[in-house]
């Protein structure tokens, strides 16, 4: 990340942009910077202003203590403050609930695009997050930065032989680095469930996006997003999972932002 800003408490938030025109700042999910992301903004930079920042807590960003949701929040509205003003916002999975609560929160943004953002649709998916939240806090509080990414990797659905394989992996460290910002998207996800009074606050148009070749519940999840917004479209990509192709994704955007 080649510049900065600093945040409404003081933290300090490094980011870039490439390309001209309407400004669309992308939000990544958990275990991700916006090195994760850039990828996407590259084909984005094609007809506007790509802007990807690190989230607090991970990458070149700084972090400052206590966390809150709205400190997040806050950063986004300097991110956009910085980049003229008004933009658009894309997030994938944890990452479009912080772009749908920035969008409800009154921010400057004319258009908000999500992908997968992983709310629960049944009990038992409520329960477990509910598990996950209880755990992930007590690893983080002791310490056990190695397990709080077992857990979340777990909540993902891979198995115990691909996590004990991660482990062995030359990327683990850097997972383990910023996993203390997994308790971060656990609350900017809330109690899981998808949030319908505040997603009935939003203004603006909203494109909830789903692969098709995920599972089922992200599909539904994604579809509850468009039906609870009051100017929400649902859109399905085929062929797509969880790790959506940039050439695939992008044009898609591009015609929603530029609508």
């Amino acid at each position: 990340m080649d510049k900065n800003i600093a945040s409404r408490d003081g933290t300090p938030l490094a980011y870039e942009s490439a390309g001209r025109g309407t400004a669309v700042v992308l939000v990544s999910g958990a275990m991700s910077t916006g090195g994760t992301v850039a990828p996407l903004a590259a084909r984005l930079s094609e007809g506007f202003r790509a802007v990807v920042y690190d989230r607090r807590g991970r990458g070149d960003s700084g972090d400052t203590a206590p966390y809150a949701v709205e400190r997040e929040v806050e950063d986004l509205a300097a991110l956009i403050e910085a980049v003229g003003g008004e933009a658009a916002l894309y997030g994938v999975s944890s990452g479009g609930a912080l772009a749908l609560r920035a969008a409800a929160s009154g921010l400057p943004v004319h258009h908000v695009a999500v992908y997968e953002t992983p709310y629960a649709m049944s009990s038992d998916a409520l329960e477990e997050r509910t598990r996950y939240t209880e755990r992930l806090t007590a690893a983080l509080a002791e310490g056990r930065r190695g397990d709080a990414v077992e857990l979340f990797l777990r909540l993902t659905g891979l198995g115990e032989e691909v996590i004990r394989g991660a482990r062995q992996s030359p990327m683990w460290a850097g997972m383990e680095s910023i996993a203390p910002s997994l308790a971060y998207d656990d609350a900017v996800m809330g109690d899981g469930s998808v949030p319908r009074g505040l997603l009935a606050s939003i203004r603006v148009p909203v494109l909830s996006i789903a692969g098709d070749a995920s599972p089922a519940w992200m599909r539904e999840a994604a579809r509850a997003i468009a039906e609870s917004v009051p100017r929400g479209t649902y859109r399905a990509l085929g062929g797509q999972t969880h790790m959506v192709e940039p050439d695939v994704l992008a044009p898609v955007l591009a015609e929603f932002f530029a609508r």
